[in-house]
């Protein structure tokens, strides 16, 4: 039979036993809280990132400001294809839109049928607002972009929704020079 010693220090053991227990199992939840924290953490910065790269948001967008000829359709459904986009629009009719264009520093070829304004930059056609978007995203040194003539798959001259498709956008600067800022 056991003593009452020998039940002592049993009981001493086991109560030992268990405080080791519960400092392991404490140790264990702080660790993972703290990775946790730091995990989110070190998430939240890229998350901006990602924001900042894909998109201005539509709360930040500036205003665009588009010169056109009233009776221009496609026009009216381009500045609808912006303002769906999130940018709020003020547009004016104009009789002589090559002065605009002239003024806007556009050389031949590089023209179409309306001429916007947006935050320094010239936007000349049909240029999707995605592309407006990364501009302003990127702020490349560049007067502006262009998608030249009138290209069929662009927005506003095909429906609402429908990806572009078949043409390219073109940054240009003063003298005239241009690359592909995007392909569809």
């Amino acid at each position: 039979m056991k003593s009452h010693q020998d039940h002592s220090v049993a009981l001493k053991a086991k109560q030992q036993g268990s405080a080791i227990v519960y400092v392991v199992l404490a140790i264990i939840i702080i660790s993972a809280t703290a990775g946790v924290m730091l995990f989110k953490a070190r998430q939240q910065p890229m998350a901006e990132q990602g924001m900042k790269m894909s998109q201005v948001a539509p709360a930040t967008l500036p205003e665009v400001t588009v010169y056109k000829s009233a009776t221009c359709e496609c026009c009216n459904k381009w500045i609808t294809h912006l303002e769906n986009e999130g940018f709020k629009v003020v547009s004016h009719n104009k009789d002589d839109m090559n002065t605009i264009k002239i003024e806007a520093g556009l050389q031949a070829g590089l023209a179409s049928c309306h001429t916007a304004f947006v935050d320094g930059y010239v936007i000349e056609g049909h240029v999707p607002a995605s592309d407006i978007k990364r501009l302003l995203t990127e702020k490349p040194a560049v007067l502006g972009l262009t998608a030249p003539g009138m290209p069929q798959k662009s927005p506003g001259m095909q429906p609402e929704g429908i990806a572009p498709q078949g043409y390219d956008v073109l940054t240009f600067d003063k003298a005239g020079q241009t690359s592909i800022f995007s392909h569809y």
